[in-house]
């Protein structure tokens, strides 16, 4: 069973950065990757996407402000969180999943099979 574990997340002001971590428990390379987020009472949001084939989608909320970058060798997906706004509060996710026929990912935020516990990102304005 594949184990994601986040770390990270804490306080930032308006305008600030942060960046998340995730180590998984064992290569991911061949994973389909994505960090989740979900705020207080609204329904789970994909902020990055990343197939097996390499696409980056970013959720446009995030667009130009978040980036995605990985260290393969050591199984870690990090997120780098800048220009943050009071509307990024919410625990973030690190999620992966098996790709699918032809190495196909799916586009849905909450069908990932494999979840970190989470992590909490409060922005103050």
């Amino acid at each position: 069973q594949l184990q994601l574990t986040e770390s990270g997340g804490g306080s930032a002001q308006s305008g600030g950065s942060l960046i998340l971590s995730c180590v998984a428990s064992r290569d991911i390379n061949n994973y389909c990757l994505g960090w989740v987020r979900q705020a207080p009472g609204k329904d789970i949001e994909s902020v990055v996407a990343i197939e097996t084939l390499g696409p980056i989608t970013y959720g446009d909320s995030v667009q130009g402000r978040f980036t995605v970058f990985r260290d393969n060798a050591k199984n870690t997906l990090f997120l780098q969180m800048n220009s943050l706004k009071p509307d990024d509060t919410a625990i973030y996710f690190c999620a992966a999943d098996e790709p699918g026929s032809g190495n196909s990912c799916s586009d849905r935020a909450d069908e990932y099979a494999h979840w970190g516990p989470g992590t909490q990102v409060t922005v103050s304005s």
